[in-house]
């Protein structure tokens, strides 16, 4: 269990750096944009985010 945790970890950390990598400018842009979002957009962009892992999840596994 602990490794397949710290693997998904990685894979996780590796998609994380995709877009700073290819596009830097682009990146920025986004995380300007997100700093300008309240507290209660940033939130459902939280929700949504892990209500579709966890359907990804369910679905793949």
């Amino acid at each position: 269990m602990t490794s397949t945790l710290l693997l998904a970890f990685a894979l996780m950390l590796v998609l994380e750096g995709l877009m700073p990598f290819v596009a830097p400018s682009v990146w920025r842009e986004t995380f300007r944009r997100l700093v300008e979002m309240s507290d209660g957009q940033i939130r459902f962009v939280g929700l949504t985010s892990m209500i579709i892992g966890l359907v990804l999840l369910m679905v793949l596994s």
